[in-house]
């Protein structure tokens, strides 16, 4: 019978591992364009990931994520929302194996390119 009690030992993940996830997931929801840097203030640096446009908290083992946007023209801002909120809290509960709390959505604007 093999023994699945797990070994001794601890995992750590680095806040820049979130960071990563929340923004690969972001981007690949339909509907976004890019992410956004985050505005400032004296708290951003003290916060991780403001130029990345996501800013992370970790609190008690649960996950609190705040990402910044530009979607693309012609798109339903409440749905593309949804789907990153969705998408972002499955990747992390995923991957990492960690709760996660709030996933607030930021739109900083609309992309109008002159293509298309």
């Amino acid at each position: 019978m093999k023994d699945t009690a797990r070994p001794p030992g601890k995992t750590t993940i680095a806040p820049d591992v979130l960071l990563t996830i929340a923004k690969l997931s972001a981007l690949s929801v339909k509907g976004v364009a890019r992410m956004s840097s985050i505005s400032g203030g004296f708290n951003r640096f003290f916060k991780r990931g403001t130029g990345d446009g996501v800013r992370i908290e970790v609190e008690n083992g649960t996950v609190f994520a705040d990402l910044y946007v530009v979607m693309d023209k012609d798109v339903n801002i409440r749905d593309v929302s949804r789907n990153i909120q969705h998408e972002v809290s499955r990747a992390i509960s995923e991957l990492v194996g960690m709760d996660v709390g709030r996933i607030n959505i930021h739109i900083d604007d609309i992309n109008y390119s002159s293509e298309g």
